[in-house]
């Protein structure tokens, strides 16, 4: 069918029927300029949140990695794309999406118990299909599947509940939107788009991360699916500069710009693009992206949205070294789950997070807050730090190896040591002095063998 609608003053032809129009026209003018002090309030938050859940959550949930009865590899979200099911076979997914075991408090509960602080769920994946109440599509959760309500204002009020950061994901290529189509007929990725319907598409797109604003006020907005050649530097520009007007708090990853140079995460040099943190993916830099703010997301099996035959799940041990690698290396770790079509978190993915909880509940003021390790070579595990006001410091200390005899030697740093604990517990230990060096003495066997932690504060050494 086909349909004539206005967008920006043009008539646009449509041949989808499930499209309808945005209202008007959205705008918004530039941010005003920014500087180092503001942009540090506006990161503030997040800087010091450390730990965050990544949800994908979507129509994909349901064939959950088959299709008509084939197992198809790769990762789930994608199945649309790997397994070239055509729009209309897609589209029929949305009338079985009806995920009545869904429940947006207990969601958050799991996350915050796990210690982490802030929630990015997938608004919109590169199918297309949209979990909130959008004006400008019908292909959303409210109008077309059985469940008929938007699943993320719930969460987002559950969030604030509870004390956690709300954010989301959104995502710039769409298999679905007719004004883009695959570059192959046999892959919808990357898109084209059509030369006559990129701003159309550009209209769609600000209509909808306006009503996300306005209906779910994201603290984060995480976009994904830049790297189709139609997508410009200017074009990630011109959606940064729109959001930063419309909500000048918000913070925006780098992937709303074309910059970012492969799964690394980090922009490339050439010039500057949009964002304000990199997104390195599946990955841990070696050392970090000094000076530069980062978040490594991460899948605890081997795909993102749910497929029911992945259970290469990795151990708790593991993703809690991850965290703490991560952030001695000053990033942050954005942990994936993939809830099942029915709306529940799957229970490998429940049970990882409450061990990662427990560790973080004796553990987490060495995560929370702290920069990156002050010590180039740590063979015995990790090191984070924080800096007070007064210039006094408390390095934390992360044994994945424990020290022979129990006896650990501080490698050089500024300051005198005065206080020596183990977290968890809180027990203090004995400070020596050795010629030197300085020896704490630590009980035989490792207390945590996942992680102990000890904390040593340190006083400014007196100028002469």
């Amino acid at each position: 069918m086909w349909y004539k609608t206005i967008v920006c003053g043009l008539i646009v032809s449509l041949s989808a029927a499930v499209y309808t129009a945005p209202n008007a026209c959205v705008q918004a003018a530039n941010p005003a300029p920014e500087t180092k002090a503001q942009r540090d309030e506006r990161l503030a938050w997040w800087r010091e949140a450390r730990f965050g859940m990544f949800i994908h959550w979507g129509l994909y949930a349901i064939p959950a990695g088959e299709w008509k009865g084939k197992p198809i590899g790769s990762i789930g979200e994608w199945i649309m794309n790997n397994a070239n099911i055509p729009v209309q076979e897609y589209e029929q997914l949305a009338a079985q999406f009806n995920p009545v075991k869904y429940d947006a408090a207990e969601w958050v509960r799991i996350a915050k118990d796990a210690g982490m602080k802030y929630i990015v769920i997938t608004s919109k994946h590169h199918d297309g299909f949209c979990l909130f109440d959008t004006k400008a599509t019908s292909y959303n959760v409210a109008a077309a599947s059985p469940y008929g309500k938007d699943l993320l204002k719930p969460l987002s009020e559950e969030c604030r509940k509870q004390r956690l950061r709300f954010c989301v994901y959104y995502s710039i290529m769409d298999w679905h939107h007719p004004a883009q189509f695959p570059a192959d007929k046999d892959k919808y990725n990357p898109t084209q788009i059509h030369a006559d319907k990129k701003a159309e598409y550009m209209a769609f797109m600000k209509q909808q991360l306006k009503e996300l604003l306005d209906t779910c006020q994201p603290e984060v907005l995480w976009f994904d699916g830049e790297w189709p050649k139609w997508y410009t530097p200017e074009d990630g520009w011109e959606i940064y500069n729109f959001l930063r007007a419309a909500q000048p708090t918000l913070i925006i990853n780098n992937r709303v710009g074309t910059g970012r140079s492969g799964m690394e995460g980090l922009d490339k040099s050439d010039r500057q693009y949009a964002g304000d943190f990199g997104t390195p993916e599946q990955q841990i830099p070696a050392t970090g992206l000094p000076g530069v703010d980062w978040e490594s997301c991460m899948t605890m099996n081997d795909t993102w949205g749910f497929k029911r035959n992945d259970q290469n799940w990795k151990s708790s041990e593991n993703l809690v070294r991850n965290l703490i690698d991560i952030a001695s290396k000053g990033g942050n770790y954005l942990l994936n789950v993939g809830p099942t079509a029915e709306g529940q978190i799957p229970a490998p993915s429940v049970e990882r997070l409450a061990a990662m909880g427990r560790w973080m509940k004796a553990n987490g003021s060495s995560i929370y807050g702290t920069q990156a390790s002050p010590i180039d070579k740590t063979p015995w595990g990790r090191c984070t730090q924080k800096v007070f006001p007064d210039g006094t410091k408390r390095v934390f200390f992360h044994f994945f190896q424990w020290p022979e005899n129990g006896r650990f030697t501080l490698p050089p740093l500024q300051g005198t040591p005065t206080r020596a604990v183990l977290l968890e517990g809180e027990r203090s230990q004995e400070i020596q002095k050795a010629g030197d060096q300085t020896v704490i003495r630590l009980p035989q066997e490792m207390p945590d063998k996942v992680a102990t932690v000890l904390a040593v504060d340190l006083k400014p050494t007196p100028r002469p």
